[in-house]
């Protein structure tokens, strides 16, 4: 029987091994594209994989995160990190009252098992606890990632944040209310 621990990350552990065991994977048929007014689903096939240079991004944003007062939560199993989050701890929006969701991913291999939720929530926790009144995501446009924010209870920006919106065009800006 496996173990799973949720708990925070020390900057200390934010290293490439910290991933050794994690599978970055999602197969894409389709996503959710902006038209107009609406969001329609849209045939766009590819595979999402990190490369090592992604995960080496990827360690120096967590760095930055915690370097700069936000926090990354992670799920081991077995002592093996299987899914993470992270948030930041600057403030967004024309009031100061969303906090950015940076990153919430899961291994392939633990997807389904209620993880993702689990990390979501102790995220939005974090942020309400500093002050945060909504949490801002900017999602990851494939079908089974927006099913997921909205099931999560997530609904389209009031306030596009326009950084996120320009780096990551085909993204769905997201807020979720604490």
């Amino acid at each position: 029987m496996e173990s799973w621990i949720y708990r925070k990350i020390e900057p200390e552990e934010l290293n490439r091994e910290l991933f050794q065991k994690f599978q970055r994977r999602q197969n894409v048929t389709k996503c959710v594209r902006r038209e107009g007014d609406a969001w329609v689903v849209k045939e766009a096939p590819f595979i999402d994989e990190w490369s090592e240079k992604d995960y080496e991004t990827l360690v120096n944003c967590l760095k930055s995160t915690l370097e700069n007062g936000g926090a990354v939560f992670g799920m081991f199993a077995d002592g093996a990190l299987k899914g993470f989050a992270s948030v930041e701890g600057t403030l967004l929006g024309y009031k100061g009252n969303y906090v950015d969701l940076t990153s919430l991913h899961v291994s392939r291999e633990f997807r389904g098992k209620g993880i993702g939720t689990r990390l979501f929530h102790m995220a939005a926790g974090w942020a309400l606890a500093k002050g945060g009144e909504k949490l801002y995501i900017s999602s990851h446009s494939a079908v089974e990632t927006q099913a997921f924010y909205k099931a999560m209870g997530c609904v389209d920006a009031l306030e596009p944040n326009e950084d996120h919106v320009n780096r990551e065009p085909y993204d769905r800006q997201l807020e979720y209310v604490l």
